[in-house]
């Protein structure tokens, strides 16, 4: 089969349905309106497919955030948990949680 037709079939694999059936009106059609049309149809059929491959793009990109912001919420639970945990830590090291005790100053502040 030669290049021109494998991309021909490709294409009406593609198309939608109500796309073929009008392609097979057009090919019943009598040559010179035939002609007429052709170009017409062609271009619906092109821009439809443009439309698809812009539609896949937009869903896979959808994903693909979906995805990114599972990763973010897990990272910011994960950090929320660590935060908790080294202030507990700090808490039972330096004194009660009620603010009694001042928690030593940090290198490089002044007192």
């Amino acid at each position: 089969m030669s290049q021109a037709a494998q991309t021909s079939d490709n294409l009406l694999n593609d198309i939608p349905s109500e796309l073929l059936d009008l392609q097979r009106v057009i090919e019943a059609l009598p040559p010179a309106q035939r002609l007429t049309i052709q170009p017409a149809f062609q271009r619906v059929v092109e821009s439809t497919n443009r439309r698809r491959k812009i539609l896949q793009l937009v869903q896979d990109s959808i994903g693909q955030l979906r995805l990114d912001m599972k990763y973010l919420v897990f990272d910011l639970e994960a950090t929320r948990r660590e935060r908790d945990s080294y202030q507990k830590q700090i808490e039972e090291t330096f004194g009660d949680s009620n603010g009694n005790e001042e928690l030593p100053p940090e290198d490089g502040q002044d007192q």
